[in-house]
C-alpha cells in the first residue's frame, strides 16, 4: 500500500516474531494502551508484561499480520480461530492497533483487509470481532461491511474504573450460509 502522504506501508504476516518485532510489538501495545485504546489491558502497561504477552501470541492457528512504515512497526491485527470443532469456519478478529503517530493514513484499514484475505485463504466464512462502544474503530468496522450483532453494557472496565459496553460484529466471509 503507499500513502500519497507518506512512505510506503507494507503489512506482512508473521508466523514466529523475533526478539526486535515482540519489542517493537509491545511499544505499540503500551502506547495505545497508554492512548486510551481498549485492547483487554489496562494503563500503566509494563513493556515486560507487554512483550511477554506477544510472546504467547504466535501459536497454530492465529494469523499474525503487522504493518511497517519506513521499517517501523505501525500496526498489528490478529485472526484467532474459534476453539470449537463446529466453528472452524469462523475466526475473530483481535487487537487491531495502529501506534498514535501513524494513525489517519489508512493503515486499520489495510490491516482489516489483509486479515480477510489472510482467513478467506485459510477457509474462514465468517469473522467476528468486538470494539468499545463509542470509539473510533467502530465506523472502520462499520465501513468495511461488518454487521453490528449487538451490544453488551458493562463488558470491559476501562481506565478510569467504570465499565464500558462493547459492540459485537461479522463478517460473511465466503459462499456458506452463515445465517
Amino acid at each position: 500500500m503507499n500513502d500519497l502522504a507518506g512512505p510506503l506501508v507494507t503489512v506482512r504476516r508473521v508466523e514466529r516474531p523475533t526478539e526486535a518485532e515482540i519489542e517493537s510489538l509491545a511499544g505499540l501495545l503500551v502506547e495505545g494502551v497508554a492512548d486510551g485504546a481498549s485492547l483487554g489491558f489496562l494503563p500503566p502497561l509494563d513493556p515486560a508484561a507487554a512483550a511477554a504477552w506477544w510472546r504467547g501470541v504466535a501459536v497454530p492457528g492465529v494469523i499474525l499480520l503487522v504493518a511497517a512504515v519506513g521499517g517501523a512497526v505501525a500496526g498489528t491485527v490478529q485472526v484467532r480461530p474459534a476453539e470449537s470443532a463446529n466453528g472452524r469456519h469462523r475466526g475473530e478478529v483481535c487487537k487491531l492497533l495502529v501506534g498514535p503517530g501513524f494513525r489517519r493514513r489508512g493503515i486499520a484499514r489495510a490491516l482489516l483487509d489483509a486479515a480477510e484475505e489472510e482467513a478467506r485463504a485459510e477457509g474462514k466464512t465468517l469473522l467476528t470481532l468486538d470494539t468499545r462502544e463509542g470509539d473510533p474503530s467502530n465506523a472502520l468496522y462499520r465501513g468495511a461491511g461488518y454487521v453490528e450483532a449487538g451490544r453488551i453494557p458493562g463488558w470491559a472496565r476501562n481506565a478510569d474504573g467504570t465499565c464500558g459496553a462493547t459492540v459485537f460484529y461479522y463478517k460473511p466471509l465466503g459462499q456458506e450460509e452463515t445465517t
